[in-house]
């Protein structure tokens, strides 16, 4: 293996043509013999390029509608022989096989078209063989060739054979040859992921997830941790897939939080009204809905204005100007909606720091997935949590019966407790959220530190009683005891939606009636940890 190896043949054949004429006239100016296959070949033909047939290599005509094409030893001779083996060599002059010095391979659009929906026929023959397998053999023998998978690695190639006379180097050609195994291997988890929804296997003997570096990072949760951004290929919208309009580079946290800020505010139908979620640290500090957006985000922002500085802002709708001159008014790291007016990306415009991102639109919250985590020596993996409750899904145990709005503003807790961390207490009035507790290892506690938050913001907004007074309280599992419950009458809470599902339901209730709350059953947890 020597470092500099002259590029003398090189073999294209690609199913995205994005920037392949002037990659092939820059290779032709340059004296490399051009070999290809199908349409990439009439491509480069169509623009006066001087192309050698696979098929006149192999000595076989491409087959079985193109299945058949570069799967010869004519081919992977030519990728994998060793130059400096003197039994390949001979191999090579012995069959007449020429030496590949370049391959440009990127595959069938597998991934997009199992994106667009297409039947099962059709993806199967979007499945692309003969690509990955030349792939993994051009990248094996890096010592020698160099393997091309993205068009974005288009221009560094020939950078480097300007600068290194036509050749290319070992560090080069190693560290391509890393990305090609990346794109196989990706390709690879695309299909098998693909083929296990297909034939309704939930739990796969092998599952191997991939993703696309979106983003390096300056650091992880901490200065001291590295970290980097992947998007995974799908098209929900959010964080991956938003664009950035302003600001400075997303954080590892800004990332996380406007993550879940997005997903809990698509609970919310924009079509109806308003909504707003401010997150801090994953848990929402306040979310609400309103006739207007500006009366949501000032609603959200009264149930806890001490978290609210530095957090993620999501809106259900494109953000709208005088929206943008009320968050101004204090340091909010991320706003994320989808789509902004003119004048509202003007006026952030003043603000340099705030990041502003933009979505095509909302991700359906009704619609699955999975959610990854690691632990020591493993992956836990389970279905992205999609469950719906209506109002006609509600079970009414106690003697008092929750009215029509009391039950709006049941339902509409019950939707943010679904994105507060375990244990989840919150306090909802009037379709604002005026206490939040989170993440305690007892459900009293949570319910205890909302209450108290609740009577700080009503003393800080000069008002004569807790915002908690003739609330609604939601729980995101069920009261073993009494005491998180009669806490949240304590606090004024009127009416409460929980699971039910204890062995003390019936304890829980006999308290409820006795507090004079309404209370009504979910059947449904939603455990957030």
């Amino acid at each position: 293996m020597t470092d500099l190896v002259p590029l003398r043949r090189a073999l294209i054949s690609v199913s995205d043509k994005t920037g392949l004429l002037d990659l092939a006239r820059a290779l032709a100016d340059k004296g490399v013999e051009l070999l290809s296959t199908g349409g990439t070949a009439k491509a480069m033909r169509e623009a006066g390029l001087t192309v050698r047939d696979v098929a006149e290599v192999t000595g076989f005509p491409e087959m079985m509608d193109g299945r058949v094409k570069t799967l010869h030893p004519a081919v992977h001779g030519g990728l994998l022989a060793l130059r400096d083996n003197d039994a390949h060599v001979k191999a090579m002059e012995d069959h007449g096989i020429g030496g590949i010095d370049l391959l440009v391979v990127n595959l069938y659009p597998f991934e997009e078209t199992v994106a667009k929906g297409a039947d099962y026929d059709t993806c199967i023959e979007n499945i692309d063989i003969g690509g990955p397998a030349m792939i993994r053999a051009a990248a094996k023998n890096h010592g020698f060739v160099t393997t091309i998978t993205d068009v974005q690695d288009y221009e560094p190639l020939l950078t480097e054979l300007d600068e290194q006379g036509g050749a290319t180097r070992f560090e080069f050609r190693r560290t391509l040859a890393q990305i090609a195994y990346a794109r196989t291997g990706a390709y690879d988890a695309a299909v098998s992921t693909w083929m296990a929804g297909a034939i309704g296997l939930e739990a796969p003997r092998r599952r191997v997830f991939a993703g696309e570096l979106a983003q390096t990072l300056r650091y992880g949760e901490n200065p001291h941790q590295s970290a980097a951004f992947y998007r995974d290929g799908t098209a929900r919208p959010g964080v991956a897939t938003a664009r950035q309009l302003q600001g400075k580079e997303l954080s590892y946290n800004n990332i996380n939080d406007t993550d879940a800020a997005f997903e809990l505010v698509a609970e919310f139908d924009p079509e109806q009204d308003a909504a707003c979620a401010i997150i801090k640290h994953a848990n929402p500090c306040g979310v609400a809905r309103g006739r207007t957006q500006l009366e949501a985000y000032k609603a959200a922002f009264d149930c806890d204005r001490t978290s609210a500085f530095g957090g993620i802002v999501a809106f259900n709708q494109p953000l709208e100007a005088e929206t943008a001159e009320a968050i101004t008014e204090i340091f909010t790291e991320v706003v994320i909606a989808p789509g902004a007016s003119d004048e509202a990306a003007a006026i952030f415009a003043k603000k340099k720091n705030l990041r502003l991102l933009v979505t095509d639109g909302l991700p359906d919250c009704l619609k699955g997935g999975a959610t990854v985590r690691q632990v020591a020596g493993g992956l836990l993996v389970q279905d992205k949590d999609v469950g719906f409750v209506g109002m006609d899904d509600l079970k009414v145990v106690t003697r008092a019966q929750p009215s029509e709005a009391q039950m709006r503003d049941l339902l509409f807790a019950w939707k943010v407790a679904k994105h507060v961390k375990s244990n989840a207490i919150v306090y909802v009035k009037d379709m604002a959220t005026v206490g939040v507790g989170a993440g305690q290892m007892s459900r009293l506690d949570s319910a205890l530190i909302a209450a108290k938050k609740a009577e700080r913001m009503a003393e800080a907004l000069g008002l004569p009683e807790p915002l908690t007074t003739g609330s609604a309280v939601a729980s995101d599992a069920f009261f073993p005891f009494p005491d998180g419950l009669l806490e949240a009458a304590a606090a004024g809470a009127t009416c409460v939606i929980q699971p039910g599902g204890s062995m003390r339901d019936e304890e829980v209730i006999a308290a409820a009636d006795e507090a004079g709350l309404a209370m009504v059953f979910t059947g449904m947890r939603h455990f957030r940890h």
